[in-house]
Parts: structure tokens; C-alpha cells; sequence
């Protein structure tokens, strides 16, 4: 169906790869399953789906490799799944570019959560209400300038010394977000309640990977680590 969001869900254990494949559709999700990581690609590939969903230990390319090859080509969003919470495998998925990672086993309801939560977020990128008070930030109309960084709030564009930035949504709604209130603090919390949409707790690894990618893109003294509280945007 043309108005179903599209799948691609990469798992080589069948049981798991068909159970939920089987509620993700029950869900009204079109899904395309695939076993390996040189199939998921071809797929991807082909197919061009609205979120993928990447098992980190599958055979022929594993997830991350798989998730840096998608990151390549495309800012589709992209759930890692892992099947342990404390493996260095969570931030190496994160750091190759996926948004999100779910522990399995999981609970399908849990999983339908998450990727709706990362779907609303990708589909308005720039749905966070900002305030006209910048601090000492130039504005010029949807324009921010800190220092060789301008950003573009309307066309969702980022400049760096006149050089285009490219970043994923989610890094876009993380930059907005300090953008807001550049020179204030924001927890870890705050930033998963706002970035991520989380409701409820989740891993604080999530948003330390992302701002770690984001400096590597805007300038790795532009955000500032306030110990034991959290991020800043320097004004």
C-alpha cells in the first residue's frame, strides 16, 4: 500500500525475523525481511524503505558495516538491534550512523514504539518551537550565526566557515535544540525527551554518541561538556 510506512528488517534467526515481521504487519507496516546484510543492501537498494531495522550480528556484512553503507547513500533512519545492552556493538552501531538501538529480546509493542517515535521525528525534523531569545547569537530572520556556524532553520541547512554540513535529521533536531537556548544547559534526559521523543528513561549513550558525531561535524569546541549536568551550545 502506498500510504504504509515500508520496513526493511534485517535478521538472520527465522524465528525472530518471521514473528516480527508477522507483528509489524499486524501493526499495518509493509515489511520487507531479509536474513543476511548483502541481501538487506541489495534490498535497501531497491526497495528505498522509510526506516530500517538491522540486526548488529548478521552474516555476509554485518549491521553496522551495513548501517555505514546505507548512512552513505541515504539519512533513512536506522534502529539497531542488539542482543547486549552493555556491548560495545550499541555504540559502534550509534557511531556508524543509526539513530536509535532496541535490546533484544524485545517486546513487539516496544519495538512499534520506538520506531513510531523515530518516524514523528523524522517526519518534522524541525518540529521543536524555538524562542526569538538566542543569547548571543546573531539571528538574521531563520538564520543563527555562532561564529562560522550558520544555521538555517527554515531550509534546514547547516553552514560551517560557508561550507554546507551534512547532517541526519536527528543530529539537525539535536543541533536546533542547543541552537534554542545556546549558553544554557541541557541534561541528557532533557535532550531524549526533545531529540529522541522518549517518554521514558533510555540510554544516555544514545545522546553522548550523537553529540560526539555532531562536534566532529560543527566544531569540536562549538559544544561544551558541563560535568555532571550535561551539553551546551557555546554562544
Amino acid at each position: 500500500m502506498a500510504d504504509q510506512t515500508h520496513v526493511l528488517f534485517v535478521e538472520d534467526d527465522d524465528v525472530i525475523r518471521e514473528a516480527t515481521q508477522l507483528a509489524l504487519e499486524r501493526d499495518g507496516f509493509a515489511v520487507t525481511a531479509m536474513p543476511d546484510g548483502l541481501s538487506g543492501l541489495a534490498a535497501f537498494r531497491a526497495n528505498r524503505p522509510d526506516i530500517a531495522l538491522l540486526d548488529v550480528m548478521v552474516p555476509g556484512l554485518d549491521g553496522v558495516s551495513l548501517c555505514r553503507r546505507i548512512r552513505d547513500e541515504s539519512t533513512v533512519p536506522v534502529i539497531m538491534l542488539s542482543a547486549r545492552a552493555d556491548s560495545i556493538d550499541v555504540v559502534l552501531g550509534l557511531e556508524a550512523g543509526a539513530d536509535d538501538y532496541v535490546t533484544k529480546p524485545f517486546d513487539g509493542a516496544v519495538l512499534v514504539a520506538r520506531i513510531r517515535a523515530v518516524l514523528r521525528r523524522f517526519g518534522h525534523a524541525g518540529g521543536s518551537h524555538h524562542s526569538e531569545e538566542t543569547g548571543s547569537a546573531v539571528q538574521d530572520g531563520s538564520t543563527l550565526t555562532f561564529g562560522d556556524l550558520r544555521i538555517d532553520t527554515d531550509g534546514m541547512e547547516v553552514r560551517r566557515a560557508g561550507e554546507p554540513v551534512a547532517l541526519t535529521p536527528t543530529e539537525m533536531r539535536l543541533l536546533l535544540e542547543f541552537s534554542s537556548a545556546p549558553g544554557s544547559v541541557l541534561s541528557r534526559d532533557k535532550l531524549l525527551e526533545r531529540v529522541w521523543d522518549y517518554g521514558w528513561g533510555g540510554d544516555t549513550r544514545v545522546v553522548d554518541v550523537h553529540v560526539q558525531r555532531l562536534r566532529q561535524k560543527i566544531g569540536q569546541d562549538r559544544i561544551e561538556t558541563v560535568r555532571g549536568f550535561g551539553y551546551k551550545l557555546k554562544a
